[in-house]
């Protein structure tokens, strides 16, 4: 194991190791999701006060689409529509409660988490669809959810963050959203796995491998041609022009590192304003896992004054 990793990272992998964990791409989706259903309040450790927490549900392209509102103690400055990770298979408004309660509390502003459809029983564009609809309730709920302000900003993690950017690049197409910010939390925005990042990280030492991402996508796509569309993969879409301002938040040690690297690459060259955070020795995953990483919450302040500069 390198000795790149910070101490929390590698005691943390080297607990999973001891575990004996079988590599996600062995299991099943259901049974994939109810181990980390037993892992979420250790993760996710203990919760920030906000003034509100409201489980909804509003009408989405497949039924009935849940979101939970986190509600700021201090006057909303906007809202930010966030989409959680797990590689468009697993994770939930629950895994992602952490960190949306951080982010409301210290921009502050109304966070809409997401609980989109998941892989491979909603293959893509479902989990699109979906987030595309919240996005767009939000828009139009602004000023209500805040009591004030009508600006929306886009933001997730791991598969969040690709959902977030395929947002912006399906608004350049139906227009309306008006989004003033999007937040991109190491984003899985291609699926091509020969890069350096994937090399050097994506073994089994750093928690996320190249099993498991190919893994991810192949649960992900119904079939080869859906990774033609941007939507799937941000990446390879022909111009980025347009879209919001980014913060692209990476770890140091994390295989999609490269792609996130990459993406705030395209961006500033397509002539779009970017800041590109990375947290040294850190691994996949960090970002909602306040309980195992002390410096999550590094990264929480330095995401809510992002957020703040935006709106």
């Amino acid at each position: 194991m390198s000795s790149q990793l910070d101490a929390q990272a590698a005691a943390f992998v080297a607990e999973l190791q001891a575990a004996g964990v079988p590599p996600i791409e062995t299991m099943a989706p259901a049974e994939i999701r109810a181990l980390q259903r037993g892992f979420v309040p250790r993760l996710t450790g203990t919760p920030e006060y906000v003034a509100r927490v409201e489980d909804r549900e509003i009408s989405g392209p497949g039924g009935p689409l849940p979101i939970r509102i986190y509600t700021p103690v201090t006057p909303s400055l906007g809202v930010l529509v966030y989409f959680h990770g797990g590689g468009w298979v697993i994770g939930s408004i629950e895994t992602a409660d952490a960190a949306c309660r951080a982010l409301a509390r210290r921009t502050p502003c109304t966070v809409v988490s997401v609980g989109y459809r998941l892989a491979p029983e909603h293959r893509f564009p479902a989990a699109v669809d979906d987030a595309v609809a919240a996005t767009r309730w939000a828009v139009e709920q602004a000023a209500e959810l805040t009591g004030e302000s009508a600006l929306v900003a886009v933001g997730g993690d791991s598969a969040g963050g690709n959902l977030a950017a395929a947002v912006t690049l399906a608004a350049l197409v139906s227009g309306g959203l008006g989004l003033r910010h999007q937040v991109l939390i190491y984003p899985a925005v291609d699926d091509d796995f020969t890069g350096p990042t994937f090399r050097e990280y994506g073994g089994g030492d750093y928690l996320l491998t190249l099993g498991e991402m190919r893994w991810y996508w192949k649960n992900y796509l119904a079939n080869p041609a859906d990774a033609d569309s941007p939507l799937a993969r941000p990446l390879r879409a022909p111009s980025l022009c347009g879209v919001p301002p980014a913060l692209v938040v990476l770890a140091e040690c994390d295989p999609l590192r490269g792609d996130g690297e990459a993406y705030a690459t395209r961006l500033a060259a397509d002539g779009v304003p970017v800041e590109t955070l990375r947290y040294d020795g850190l691994i996949h995953g960090f970002f909602t896992m306040p309980g195992i990483f002390s410096r999550a919450s590094l990264a929480y302040d330095d995401v809510a004054a992002a957020l703040r500069r935006a709106f």
